[in-house]
């Protein structure tokens, strides 16, 4: 059975999201953090990813691709704002090109509701018995995010690393 609560902020803002796995902090924090790691889960179910860049320390940045079951290509850019282990990682994230020129949610295809560029701040607490609490904020409308898959695809997401920590 999966501990995951999911809620909307007052002002419906953000996509919060809260799991708790059974696993030790500093693992699961190294399962975000690693360029090894990373690409192994970091997309939804069906889907692949691919970093052109992976750069995961303050100031670095990524370049990812995530390809879906039916041959679309969602690209994006980021910067990593805080890389704090084992307890925090913030970056933003915009929609990109091929070549990682940002462009706006219309251009890429996707909603014009969905926010050209979000910050995501995930945080790590430390549980009795091994466990840790992940806490995800994103700064876009919760609305927006379940009526595009944004919602669904961070909680697959969230599946996958932990059969992949299982692993």
């Amino acid at each position: 059975m999966k501990n995951t609560t999911n809620a909307a902020s007052p002002a419906a803002n953000e996509v919060l999201i809260s799991r708790t796995v059974n696993f030790p902090r500093a693992l699961v924090f190294q399962i975000w953090s690693d360029p090894e790691h990373l690409p192994r889960w970091f997309a939804p179910d069906g889907c692949g990813i691919h970093f052109t860049t992976l750069d995961i320390r303050p100031g670095g940045r990524f370049h990812s691709c995530v390809h879906t079951p039916d041959g679309k290509e969602c690209w994006c850019v980021g910067e990593y704002h805080e890389v704090n282990a084992p307890e925090k990682i913030v970056y933003n994230i915009a929609i990109a090109d091929e070549q990682g020129n940002r462009r706006t949610s219309a251009e890429a295809g996707m909603d014009p509701a969905w926010p050209d560029e979000t910050l995501v701040t995930v945080t790590f607490r430390a549980l009795d018995n091994d466990r840790t609490e992940i806490v995800l904020h994103q700064a876009a409308p919760a609305e927006v995010a379940r009526k595009t898959g944004a919602y669904p695809s961070w909680l697959q997401m969230l599946d996958r690393m932990e059969a992949a920590l299982a692993a």
